[in-house]
């Protein structure tokens, strides 16, 4: 099962919310992923992918491209819109055999 931190960005007037996930890769590549996630009565949630592949060679160069491309897509949120620094998950810890 793999694991993905979200980091809430803004909430939309119908409750449903715009959220970014970054990871970083075993080769110190970072990447975002932009969502809108809808969460049900029961806690249950269910997310729609905006954009992916927004990465770079730090966490905050691919934070700042997808901060620029939530704008982009959503213009009016400017002032509703939290900036980075977001959340970061590295991925699951590697252990050395001996």
């Amino acid at each position: 099962m793999s694991r993905t931190n979200l980091d809430l960005l803004m909430t939309f007037p119908d409750g449903s919310h715009l959220v970014i996930s970054t990871q970083c890769s075993k080769e110190r590549e970072f990447s975002c992923v932009l969502y809108t996630a809808i969460l049900g009565e029961d806690d249950h949630a269910s997310f729609e992918v905006i954009s992916n592949h927004l990465s770079a060679s730090t966490s905050l160069s691919a934070q700042a491209h997808a901060y620029d491309y939530a704008l982009r897509h959503f213009p009016h949120a400017d002032s509703l819109l939290k900036k980075p620094p977001y959340l970061i998950w590295s991925g699951p810890r590697s252990t050395l055999l001996q």
